[in-house]
């Protein structure tokens, strides 16, 4: 049977399969094809004054509002998404962050930001929205407190959980609700758990964005990006996106639809084995802390266990070496592992980090030497092997 129906109370696994997949789009075939086409024919004149009075997903009008393929895409990731009234396709997770602050913030207002967030976001609040008039304050979300008192006048906040690079983890919901009482828009980037390892939305936020190159494409061979919200801010990301000219190509959707189907199998087999080759390090010598909260011993465990259902092959570790260069030795020396960025594909990556070049009133590491770990689909004894013999370079 193909996909349609009401699948809101059915569990996750389920709407991965089934969401988007309407018979009006797919016909008699499993996948809806690749609609590859700029302009939308009509019937007669009327039909296409009619159209231009309407402007939603499943309705044709011109290329760059999407056809079946962008749409049953973005109509599985609204299923995914608890309180989502609609999704935003961007042709990058960068384009969905500019979209998302674009459709928010106008000249003068301000933005709080969470100081590990990912080092686009932040250098597009420090260029692109400071010349547009838009105050940026970098803040640290497990201070609630300081919170409190630095989001009065706010316009926007941005979280990240965990947070870039050294995965700390926040009080989202607690956020969320002090941004919501002091009328601030909560903006949360989700690329880490997916919607399958939190629901923002669902946690408070407004708007929920993640980067589809990552999980959902899961294949390292298409940019794209998202945004979900509920009425009132999907009718603003829609807007705004349209504005600009943002549209994704039919190809890549296809290549993410066909990846998010795929999703939940890899996201446990990544998180199994990210864990264990994580409390592995732990015990080596030559690692001094390992920043991963899907740990027991994480600082910020007890959150991640209250608010997350699932986590993913991203993490990092700090070396106990205080030679600054150990890191790139280790990364060097790997075999199994990519020297790349990005993350979230089927193989593994390594990459030496400074975190401290990105924060504002964080620590970081304080400097010392440590790698960030995207673990893939190769086998965790493997991994080990190689970063046994990796370590012993130090």
């Amino acid at each position: 049977m193909s996909g349609g129906g009401d699948d809101s109370a059915r569990k996750p696994a389920t709407r991965v399969v089934r969401g988007g997949r309407r018979p009006e789009w797919t016909g008699p075939v499993v996948n809806p094809p690749v609609w590859r086409a700029s302009t939308h024919l009509y019937a007669s004149d009327a039909e296409r004054r009619e159209a231009g009075k309407h402007n939603n997903d499943g309705q044709f009008f011109y290329g760059r509002r999407g056809a079946p393929t962008q749409w049953a895409l973005a109509d599985a990731l609204t299923a995914l998404e608890e309180g989502a009234h609609g999704t935003v396709l961007y042709p990058s997770g960068v384009a969905a962050i500019a979209g998302a602050m674009l459709a928010v913030l106008k000249p003068g207002d301000r933005l709080l930001m969470s100081d590990n967030a990912y080092d686009p976001t932040r250098s597009m609040a420090t260029g692109l929205l400071a010349r547009l008039g838009v105050e940026t304050a970098f803040f640290d979300p497990r201070d609630l407190f300081g919170f409190a008192e630095a989001v009065e006048g706010a316009k926007a906040v941005w979280l990240e959980a965990p947070g870039s690079l050294t995965f700390e983890m926040c009080d989202i919901p607690a956020l969320a609700a002090l941004a919501r009482k002091a009328g601030a828009v909560s903006i949360l980037d989700n690329t880490w758990a997916s919607p399958l390892g939190f629901a923002g939305l669902a946690h408070g936020c407004d708007i929920v964005m993640m980067s589809l190159s990552k999980h959902v494409g899961g294949h390292s061979d298409l940019m794209m990006g998202s945004a979900s919200a509920g009425k009132r801010w999907y009718t603003a990301l829609r807007r705004t996106a349209q504005e600009l000219g943002q549209v994704v190509s039919p190809d890549d959707a296809a290549l993410a639809a066909r990846g998010l189907r795929t999703m939940g199998v890899r996201l446990e087999a990544q998180t199994r084995s990210a864990l264990a080759i994580a409390q592995w390090l732990e015990a080596r010598p030559e690692v001094a802390r390992v920043l991963c909260p899907m740990l027991p011993s994480d600082p910020g465990h007890a959150l991640w266990t209250r608010d997350f259902t699932g986590g993913c092959g991203l993490f990092s570790f700090v070396l106990a070496s205080d030679d600054p260069a150990a890191s790139a030795r280790v990364v060097d020396a790997l075999e199994l592992f990519g020297i790349g960025y990005s993350w979230g594909g089927y193989e593994s990556l390594a990459l030496a980090i400074t975190p401290e070049d990105y924060r504002s009133c964080m620590i970081g590491t304080g400097g010392k030497p440590a790698i960030r770990l995207s673990i893939g689909l190769e086998d965790a004894e493997d991994l080990i092997g190689d970063l046994t013999q990796a370590l012993s370079r130090i």
